[in-house]
């Protein structure tokens, strides 16, 4: 090796080793998130364990113990009592998510490119939707469905999804469009593309994070709402949330087949986690920086 190499290797900046007290407080952050871990998933093991335990086992006593005789008789009768009612709410929380995002789309690319008389008053208007707690409207909501003479059952729960979910929609996409450059809308106006075609050919196509993101919430909010869904329908004609109430509800729990439902409710959601958790946080994060 020549002497300028050696010179040069010398010259290379060394990484610095850490020092005890940054070794120290790595292994502090990392025992502190090993904890919280643990927190979050003791309920989720609790569930599991119980789900698989025969009746003579479900006591609080032994809650935290594995089974001694493990079992799927839970899991079968949870699924027996659950999958009707599990394909309606994939009826009821799909079509919600969809629609509302796509409403809330176009609301939002109207509200950001384009100025019109009020236009600020109606986007604080949307946002005043997104504050109205559920309690608030369900006893008028349930009034105006019978007035209307919609029955109940899961048409009735989509549309109500559906107009509930527009503001959070709206507000995401109007931030999330707020980001894209205006010399692509200039450019297609130029072109003699109106509002319509404009939201088609150039808006619609740039909108896959934001979608992701409505997506996933609106179907979250649907599968798990439970309050809309007792007022609005039944057990014979109602989502997952209600058939799981009659399921753990009894007077005599099967608490392996309650566990096992809970399950079972919540498997899907975190399916869609799983596959497009991924997109949301960057869905999020668009539109929340300036370029």
């Amino acid at each position: 090796m020549s002497s300028a190499a050696v010179a040069a290797g010398s010259a290379r900046p060394r990484k610095k080793k850490p020092g005890p007290r940054s070794t120290t407080a790595r292994t502090a952050r990392f025992v502190l998130l090993v904890l919280f871990l643990l927190l979050v998933l003791l309920p989720a093991y609790v569930l599991f364990v119980t789900s698989f335990k025969p009746s003579a086992e479900t006591s609080a006593d032994r809650a935290w113990l594995l089974p001694q005789n493990w079992t799927t008789e839970g899991w079968r009768t949870a699924w027996d009592s659950l999958s009707p009612s599990l394909w309606r709410t994939f009826q009821l929380a799909v079509p919600a998510a969809l629609i509302s995002a796509f409403i809330g789309s176009v609301n939002g690319f109207v509200l950001s490119r384009w100025r019109f008389p009020g236009a600020d008053v109606l986007f604080t208007l949307f946002l005043f939707g997104m504050f109205i707690p559920y309690q608030a409207v369900v006893i008028p909501l349930r009034q105006l469905t019978v007035w209307i003479g919609l029955p109940n059952g899961i048409p009735t729960l989509i549309l109500v999804h559906i107009i509930y979910g527009i503001p959070i929609c709206t507000l995401i996409f109007r931030n999330y469009y707020a980001s894209v450059p205006h010399e692509l809308v200039e450019a297609a106006q130029v072109d003699g593309a109106g509002m319509i075609r404009t939201y088609a050919s150039i808006i619609l196509p740039l909108s896959g994070p934001g979608f992701v993101v409505t997506i996933i919430w609106q179907f979250t909010s649907a599968w798990n709402d439970y309050l809309f869904a007792i007022f609005l329908s039944n057990t014979r004609n109602g989502p997952i949330t209600i058939a799981l109430n009659a399921l753990a509800g009894g007077q005599l729990t099967n608490y392996s087949a309650s566990m096992a439902g809970a399950m079972i409710a919540s498997i899907p959601t975190l399916v869609v986690y799983v596959v497009l958790g991924r997109y949301f946080v960057g869905g999020l994060m668009a539109g929340s920086v300036k370029s």
